[in-house]
């Protein structure tokens, strides 16, 4: 069974911060440390970017997992923040369920740490209550490769989508025409190549 296409709608769209805390970002193995703190803070600059409705929430802060990475608290100060106390799950948490349900929004964007748990369990969870989930794969990390692919596979078996940040943008934006220098400096503040794209259309375009 295939799951039909449905396109990000950036009206319906909510995007869930699970657990980028600072003892969980050691565990990341499966990417590269920088260009996975890289793509954290580039899916909140789309978040920011498109006025998603952001929901951050942290797993035992007291514990080893450690506090929410601070360019995330920084970057959405009035956002709805849920420290859980200690539910693995951030679904099995009322305020974190209460948050989402307040957005209004059908399509959640969920990321975080790990892949399995953290985002696995509430992505399986919000499937569950008839939200679109779509999973951002590239700003969510764990262990190593296999347990990411079981992950993957294991939402994917129920609904869920597996995007990048990146094509979650495009999608969102659907046409260039919208905003080129907006998208296109996103793009360049966290893809060193796509500077170089939109260096030579800003001279393409100085002399028109």
């Amino acid at each position: 069974m295939t799951t039909p296409y449905t396109k990000l709608d950036k009206q319906n769209a909510a995007v869930l911060m699970v657990d980028h805390q600072a003892g969980l970002m050691s565990l990341v193995r499966d990417i590269d440390p920088d260009r996975f703190k890289n793509n954290v803070l580039a899916m909140a600059d789309l978040a920011e970017y498109f006025k998603l409705p952001t929901i951050l929430t942290t797993s035992f802060e007291d514990g080893p997992n450690g506090p929410l990475v601070p360019e995330l608290k920084d970057k959405f100060p009035n956002a709805p923040y849920i420290a859980r106390p200690g539910q693995i799950n951030a679904w099995d948490n009322e305020d974190f369920v209460k948050a989402v349900k307040d957005t209004g929004k059908k399509q959640l964007l969920i990321a975080g740490i790990v892949t399995e748990v953290c985002v696995a369990f509430p992505a399986l969870s919000a499937i569950e209550e008839g939200f679109d989930v779509f999973v951002v794969t590239d700003a969510s990390g764990t262990f190593n490769e296999f347990t990411r692919h079981s992950a993957w596979q294991r939402m994917a078996a129920a609904g869920a989508q597996m995007m990048t940040w990146f094509g979650v943008a495009c999608e969102l934006h659907r046409d260039w025409r919208n905003d080129i220098e907006g998208l296109g400096t996103l793009f360049s503040n966290h893809i060193p190549d796509y500077r170089n794209l939109m260096t030579s259309y800003a001279q393409q375009t100085s002399g028109k």
